[in-house]
């Protein structure tokens, strides 16, 4: 049921082009912020946490592959529960970071789950899993309540799959089309229904910031605004009661301040996670679940703040960098190890 563990080498390549693209997605913010006297403090501290949290995610998951895990979502789900709930913040961005976190949460323990060997752990962690959704219905966070749920069936589901590289290139297409509709609501290329929809539900305050932030990528689509100075540009923030000078949407944010060269990064840094899953020496079924989960957390992202929030960077960083650990110990157990050979071919007795 598994793919065939990734050689080292394909390891390797997979952990260089991560370095590269944060490296460049640091690079190019600096350059943006040099040319319009931005501050880039915000991708510097999200690269930061992306890199820390998916080193710790390696190590920790390497050492202990269930309770790792385990814990993150445990404190994934306390964080949550901490942060200010969507009734009381809506203009300030907390109801993105909530369904993100959950949804990251949620995945951890999916991610558990898979790795466990005694059936009793492996259903307890499932139903922490569930709890996940439970808990974010209590808090109001519809979007969590879908993201959770989803993730949740798709790790069962995952269950059944041979190859994980068509589940992967279902992820990327599935993030692909809901930037794809997020950047077609600010251009205003929907038709009526559909829009006066989806317009309905994303409320006009937010649409009204993805037009200033498209309006900003057409006057310079090299550089952007500046990074940070999208809320100096933007008549919808300046007329906002409560505006936290953000546009809502992170792959607009990128177009606005940093260009379309800034939306590029962005995709490359997700299709190099999408990629790290596709070596990841972890068994399928926990490649695929990180990979909803963090799917589900980028289709939050390109119409919420979600990514502002150094937690969910941090926490994401870290899910992935346990989805691509190798476990110091036994081989999980839904990963069978190749027979071992004689050079000439034959099998080893």
């Amino acid at each position: 049921m598994a793919d065939a563990v990734p050689t080292g080498e394909r390891r390797s390549a997979s952990d260089i082009a991560g370095i590269v693209v944060l490296a460049a997605c640091a690079g190019w913010s600096l350059i943006a912020a040099a040319a319009h006297d931005g501050r880039p403090e915000g991708m510097l501290l999200a690269v930061l946490a992306v890199t820390a949290g998916y080193a710790a995610g390696r190590i920790s998951g390497a050492l202990l592959p269930v309770a790792a895990p385990c814990a993150a979502a445990l404190a994934g789900l306390g964080l949550a529960i901490a942060t200010p709930g969507p009734q009381i913040s809506l203009q300030l961005g907390h109801t993105g970071a909530t369904a993100a976190l959950l949804t990251l949460s949620c995945g951890a323990a999916c991610c558990a789950a898979w790795a466990a060997r005694p059936s009793p752990l492996r259903l307890a962690l499932r139903l922490q899993a569930a709890g996940t959704a439970v808990t974010a219905a209590f808090l109001g966070s519809t979007t969590g309540v879908v993201t959770c749920t989803g993730v949740l069936l798709c790790s069962l589901a995952t269950a059944r799959v041979g190859r994980r590289a068509l589940g992967l290139t279902g992820f990327a297409a599935g993030t692909a089309l809901v930037t794809g509709a997020t950047w077609a609501i600010g251009e205003d290329v929907l038709p009526g229904g559909p829009a006066a929809s989806l317009e309905g539900q994303l409320t006009e305050h937010r649409v009204l910031l993805w037009h200033d932030a498209l309006r900003m990528a057409r006057a310079d689509p090299g550089l952007g605004v500046g990074p940070g100075r999208y809320g100096e540009f933007s008549p919808t923030v300046a007329q906002s009661l409560l505006p936290d000078g953000k546009p809502h949407s992170a792959p607009l944010q990128q177009a606005a301040e940093q260009g379309l060269t800034g939306v590029v990064l962005l995709a490359a840094a997700f299709c190099w996670v999408l990629y790290a899953l596709l070596r990841s020496p972890r068994t399928t079924p926990v490649a695929l679940t990180a990979g909803a989960a963090l799917t589900a957390v980028a289709a939050i992202a390109s119409i919420g703040n979600a990514l502002s929030f150094m937690t969910v960077t941090a926490g994401a960083g870290l899910l992935a960098g346990f989805a691509t650990a190798r476990p110091l110990a036994a081989a999980e157990p839904d990963e069978v190890p190749a027979p071992a050979r004689h050079s000439d071919g034959r099998l080893k007795t």
